[in-house]
């Protein structure tokens, strides 16, 4: 390859990696927030990842999700997304400690209860310890189910497709269980009744 060919691939490939950069240091706006923006951060955080433990089934965009389990509040195993067959789910993965999930708390909480009984259903998953979110979720009242996983190389972040462990981290699943959208940080208000249109 000749030399000024190099040399334009590499200003390129930084000029890229600068505008990334840039995107992720001053906020989402609203390119990170469109689809193509969230499909491009997505692929970025995943050239970077860690790669997944061999044999462990990770969500694909467009595929039904693999079937995993995990505890909800009380301790018992709930079948994800089984136990939420029938109308389509979003499913948001945060942690106590992370500010940015707990920020937007409030408006998954809010767009939970506007949906009622017939919309999307909310399902919050926990990559935390048990009893620092049984003591944590008074305090921000949300009524939404909660579920707890351990956060590392196989929690249920990684298995919805997640493997660069970026906080908070949300997907929409079918009312069949498939992988619709998956969303790379905090919803701003009113951007979940955008989200969530087919």
């Amino acid at each position: 390859m000749k030399a000024g060919i190099k040399v334009g691939l590499v200003a390129l490939l930084a000029g890229t990696l600068g505008a990334a950069a840039s995107l992720l240091t001053t906020g989402p706006g609203p390119l990170l927030r469109s689809e193509f923006g969230q499909r491009w951060l997505g692929a970025l955080l995943a050239a970077r990842a860690p790669a997944a433990p061999t044999g462990l089934a990770i969500a694909q965009p467009g595929a039904a999700i693999p079937a995993f389990s995990v505890p909800g509040l009380d301790g018992h195993p709930v079948a994800v997304p089984t136990a939420y067959a029938g109308r389509p789910l979003l499913i948001n993965v945060w942690a106590s400690w992370c500010r940015p999930c707990v920020q937007e708390m409030p408006e998954l909480q809010r767009f939970s209860a506007q949906q009622g009984g017939n919309g999307v259903q909310v399902v919050g998953i926990a990559l935390d310890d048990a009893a620092a979110v049984r003591a944590f979720l008074p305090k921000v009242g949300v009524a939404y189910p909660v579920l707890i996983d351990a956060p590392g190389p196989t929690d249920a972040g990684v298995r919805l497709g997640n493997r660069a462990g970026v906080l908070p981290y949300s997907v929409l699943v079918s009312a069949d269980g498939r992988l619709l959208k998956q969303h790379i940080g905090p919803f701003a208000r009113g951007d979940l009744e955008r989200w969530t249109q087919p």
